[in-house]
């Protein structure tokens, strides 16, 4: 409708035009619909003045009745093409109709050119307000479209996505409802959500039947007002399940980037405002066409982060799976225990074993079960750097560091953010680099090589070595910080061959992944290969026993692998349990006596089971005695 207030501040115009000592009685009608009504008037009030605008407007040509002469508006205006584009044909939709002029002057009739003239002033200007006003509302409808498409993309589930969707249609198309209706091709069903005064909260309908059938089948725009002859387009049956009265209805279909309908969006009784009676209009039209490509495409963004998260979720999973800490033996125990528990928290851990024990295996079995699972899990091998490539390949180079820095290389610590750094081997890290690690693990910032710019990384490290880092202290050739700052939490892994029936486990385990890899029917180890594994004394631990049964596996074809089958080379050199001490002493008396006190220590509470109070009652000690003893000689003491 036109504003009463407008039309009134422009009368002193139009009374230029005829004259300032002119009397004018008049104004402006206009069909909403099917019905007319007087949007301005000055002067006394003329009951006849609906009724001739609709005469004026029938004709389209000047008309009289009385002192009143009355002429059709939108006969004398050319309709502008900008204001038009994109816009859905104007005989297709309800809404504003025509204006008719009703004018007499001097309590005359208005003589036909004079109401041309005025008429055709007035169109103009109606013309001209209600682009300015349709383009303020367009801008604003636009920015609030915007506002909400992008915070779509921060919604991490369906329904709070959907509902914001519908209570962004209700807001800028000012109407009392609205529905989306996701396309299900399989049931051929269309899914409607947020279905208010439904009990699931869910609609579902044929996808051929109603309004919403029909702009998914049609894949354009459809609507419908109440008071036609086409009341069997809308489901009453759903309104009165509702307590609810349809008065209108818009539906447009949904399209997402590959020009696939995957739906319907609905809106429902367009609130009276001052443009319409009740019904929507074609800009509702553009504006919820607009609306729906913007839903389509958060739609479609939002199944593909879903579908993506759940496949990194699956590869996560497998990857945590392929690598399992297998073993039984209470002592593997334990370390499942202590570290399902430290997993949750960002605590450096500090592995420690011999050589082959699964120490990465362990690092990683953190890794899957702490909140960074889904980051990445970088393994660096400290021991195979050598000091100037350390920097280099832990904290990146800038391009012309140096004579080989053709390029920008990223470094471990950045690559590994917001996953888990796993630093293998860093007791034979150099000093120069033990050094620099400090810096980076107290300040939590990188400095690539020939670069200026700190740059802060979020990594959780995990280190391992086979040294005896508390000898290493003594000799100075390990930083007693460093050292503190990486054993926060320390894990022991024991050797293979204390670990009891944990050899079988772990046997058939890698049996059957090899042999699922060849795809070959899984053999059994006859009882003398059982004794002869379990005898083994497995010098290189898990590794060699892995490398045992993947030779098995590739060289024999029987369904029985027998202690022949196994080819294991015996020990070379390597020293009893009885003289170990003795064949590792370097004839210093101290250490010398220090490795006896070690290797009994171990022996005892290995004989014991881990069992810590059972083998200091066996060494005449207390308890507490016992793992003050242990770290007074740089034994670990966490299992």
């Amino acid at each position: 409708m036109t504003s009463a207030d407008s039309l009134s501040s422009f009368m002193p115009v139009l009374l230029g035009l005829v004259g300032q000592n002119a009397t004018l009685r008049g104004g402006v009608v206009e069909q909403n619909r099917d019905r007319w009504q007087t949007v301005f008037w000055t002067g006394d009030a003329w009951d006849e003045a609906e009724s001739l605008a609709s005469q004026a407007v029938a004709d389209e040509e000047w008309v009289q009745s009385g002192n009143f002469a009355a002429l059709g508006v939108d006969a004398l205006v050319q309709p502008d093409a900008t204001a038009s584009a994109g816009e859905p044909e104007s005989d297709l939709l309800p809404g504003v109709g025509s204006e008719a002029i009703v004018l007499s002057i001097n309590d005359q009739p208005a003589d036909q050119a004079t109401l041309k003239m005025l008429a055709s002033v007035l169109g103009r200007y109606l013309s001209l307000q209600r682009s300015h006003q349709n383009d303020t509302r367009r801008l604003w409808q636009t920015t609030q479209m915007l506002q909400h498409a992008a915070a779509w993309q921060q919604l991490d589930d369906d329904a709070s996505l959907l509902n914001s969707m519908a209570n962004c249609a209700c807001e800028v198309l000012n109407c009392e409802r609205a529905t989306i209706f996701l396309w299900d091709k399989r049931t051929k069903k269309l899914i409607g959500r947020p279905a208010i005064g439904i009990e699931s909260g869910v609609l579902e309908v044929e996808d051929n039947a109603g309004i919403v059938g029909e702009a998914l089948q049609s894949k354009s725009p459809r609507w419908w007002s109440a008071g036609g002859t086409d009341e069997g387009r809308v489901n009453r049956r759903i309104d009165r399940a509702q307590n609810f009265t349809t008065r209108s209805l818009l539906a447009v279909p949904m399209v997402n980037s590959r020009d696939q309908v995957i739906g319907v969006f609905e809106a429902i009784n367009a609130d009276p405002g001052d443009h319409r009676n009740e019904s929507f209009d074609a800009a509702d039209v553009r504006t919820l066409s607009e609306l729906a490509m913007h839903a389509a495409l958060a739609i479609e963004s939002y199944r593909t982060r879903v579908d993506l998260t759940e496949t990194r979720d699956r590869l996560v999973e497998q990857a945590a799976q392929s690598k399992p800490l297998i073993g039984s033996h209470h002592s593997m125990e334990e370390i499942r225990r202590n570290a399902t528990k430290v997993a949750p928290t960002d605590l450096s851990v500090l592995v420690l074993g011999s050589n082959g024990t699964g120490k990465e295996v362990l690092a990683q079995h953190i890794h899957y079960q702490s909140e960074r699972r889904n980051g990445p899990f970088v393994a660096v091998n400290c021991a195979a750097l050598v000091e100037t490539l350390l920097e280099s390949e832990l904290f990146g180079h800038e391009k012309g560091a140096f004579t080989d820095a053709s390029d920008t290389r990223v470094g471990k610590f950045e690559l590994a953010s917001g996953g888990t750094l796993f630093l293998d081997e860093v007791g034979d890290m150099s000093a120069g680099g033990q050094a620099k690690l400090l810096r980076v693990l107290e300040e939590k910032v990188v400095v690539r090589v020939g670069g200026s710019q700190p740059i802060p990384v979020d990594v959780r490290v995990i280190a391992a070595t086979n040294q005896p880092l508390q000898q290493l202290i003594e000799a100075k050739k390990f930083r007693e910080d460093l050292f503190f700052r990486l054993n926060v939490v320390s894990l022991t892994l024991p050797s293979l061959s204390q670990r009891g029936d944990d050899v079988m486990e772990l046997a058939n385990h890698f049996l059957e992944d090899f042999c699922r890899q060849i795809g070959r029917t899984m053999p059994t180890f006859s009882e003398d290969a059982r004794r002869a594994m379990l005898s083994h004394d497995w010098p290189g631990n898990v590794r060699e026993l892995r490398n045992t049964i993947e030779r098995v596996c590739y060289l024999t074809s029987g369904d029985v692998i027998r202690s022949e089958d196994l080819m294991m080379t015996p020990s070379v050199n390597r020293p009893s349990a009885d003289t170990g001490w003795a064949e590792d002493a370097d004839g210093n008396l101290n250490h010398a006596t220090r490795a006896f006190q070690i290797q009994h220590i171990e022996r005892l509470i290995a004989s014991c089971g881990g069992n810590m109070t059972e083998a200091a009652g066996k060494l005449g000690l207390h308890r507490s005695n016992l793992y003050r003893k242990m770290r007074q000689l740089g034994m670990p003491t966490s299992n």
